[in-house]
């Protein structure tokens, strides 16, 4: 129905073969985009380096959103390479473990202000780096979940922090769909990745989505790169600004 055949993507947040971020590169991949592809550090290059070289990666290299620079690095070598992007995947999140598992009411002010700034500005920062090269447009998209709406045991200070991201995406499809530029948020449910696992109990809350879930099936890393996919074509050029659940139908269950 659909292709990308000769957009050039960007994905940032692979992990491993399991991450929201691989399921998104590969949909991407297998409709012919161009992959640009993102490591943390070079503990994490020797997992992400094999993987994006199996997905035929253009371009791999090193951002950690923390050090000054480093987007500038990456936009640079798209930039000399392509000369624009198209896509940009945005996957990353993050909150120190002590923060993460104690009352919102606790939280120290360094967790909350990391949690914000890994989380979600540097989504901002991935945006305002990608708008000058879409000159014809383009999509962005961050991952989201619906502890940002619900309170959802054990998520506690990430739900004001994913609040925040969707909010985020929307004041940005606000301004940059003037120039063709969609912005979306995508809401899976939980799923089993390397990241998730900091969440306390958090195969307890697999088990009970899945049993409270219309179709009894969480999603799949393939469901969102599917979904993501899509949203990156040019049918989709007229779809902006929205928080995409992709969860088997969990949010409509009172």
């Amino acid at each position: 129905m659909f292709s990308l055949a000769g957009k050039k993507a960007l994905v940032v947040g692979i992990a491993n073969e399991e991450s929201i971020a691989y399921g998104c590169a590969k949909a991407f991949r297998d409709q012919g985009a161009d992959l640009a592809i993102t490591y943390l550090n070079d503990r994490a290059e020797r997992f992400v380096r094999p993987i994006a070289e199996k997905l035929g990666a253009e371009i791999c290299l090193p951002l950690d959103v923390q050090r000054d620079g480093e987007f500038g690095e990456v936009f640079d070598a798209i930039r000399q390479r392509w000369g624009r992007i198209d896509v940009c995947l945005h996957s990353i999140a993050f909150c120190p473990k002590e923060d993460l598992h104690g009352r919102v009411l606790d939280c120290s002010r360094s967790g909350f202000t990391s949690a914000m700034d890994i989380s979600v500005y540097s989504f901002i920062r991935m945006v305002r780096r990608a708008e000058h090269l879409m000159p014809n447009g383009g999509t962005c998209m961050t991952v989201s979940f619906y502890g940002s709406e619900k309170v959802v045991d054990h998520y506690n200070i990430m739900g004001p922090v994913k609040a925040a991201l969707e909010s985020t995406s929307r004041y940005l499809a606000a301004e940059l769909g003037p120039k063709g530029i969609s912005v979306h948020a995508l809401s899976p449910g939980p799923l089993k990745t390397r990241a998730a696992s900091g969440i306390d109990h958090f195969d307890e809350l697999m088990a009970r989505t899945a049993d409270r879930t219309p179709t009894h099936h969480l999603a799949t890393i393939e469901d969102v790169g599917a979904y993501a996919a899509f949203l990156a074509s040019r049918e989709a050029a007229n779809v902006t600004g929205g928080v995409h659940m992709i969860d088997g139908g969990y949010h409509i269950v009172g």
